[in-house]
């Protein structure tokens, strides 16, 4: 009988998502690609050195991503670990649906996350091989983790 690996629940990895995660869109020139730029879709959460352990159990929760040290550089910043999924299919067939699934509650990593799904859906569909898909992508991309101040 094998080892249940650690983990935590589905609202504690929405929480500390909403409070600490990232959806991000990086888009590179690259000579590789029709469009001339690459797209690479990641989702992060960044802690302290202490807790990495936690970090580790939500890697177990969505079964998918790395947990690696993040030198800091900054002054008065602590050691910090983060947790990354970068691999595309994760992205699409683990990470996407985990949220779909597990709706995040605040209304600016909400925001984040259904534009990040609309950027996804357009990789998914092969846009981001073409010069029109590249340009709404971005277009898209700049909605994103914008701070929300102040109320409506």
């Amino acid at each position: 009988m094998g080892r249940t690996k650690p983990i935590v629940s589905k609202d504690y990895v929405v929480g500390l998502t909403d409070g600490e995660g990232c959806f991000y869109v990086n888009i590179w020139k690259s000579s590789s690609y029709k469009a001339g730029f690459g797209v690479q879709l990641h989702f992060h959460l960044k802690m302290q050195e202490k807790d990495k352990p936690l970090l580790e159990k939500i890697r177990n929760t969505l079964d998918c991503g790395a947990v690696y040290f993040q030198k800091e550089q900054r002054r008065n910043h602590c050691q910090c670990f983060r947790y990354t999924v970068s691999s595309q299919k994760d992205i699409f067939e683990k990470v996407i649906p985990f949220f779909q699934k597990n709706p995040l509650q605040s209304v600016s990593k909400s925001r984040s996350f259904g534009v990040f799904y609309k950027i996804a859906y357009l990789v998914k569909s092969g846009q981001h091989l073409k010069k029109t898909g590249i340009s709404k992508i971005r277009g898209l991309k700049l909605q994103m983790n914008q701070k929300t101040i102040g109320l409506a």
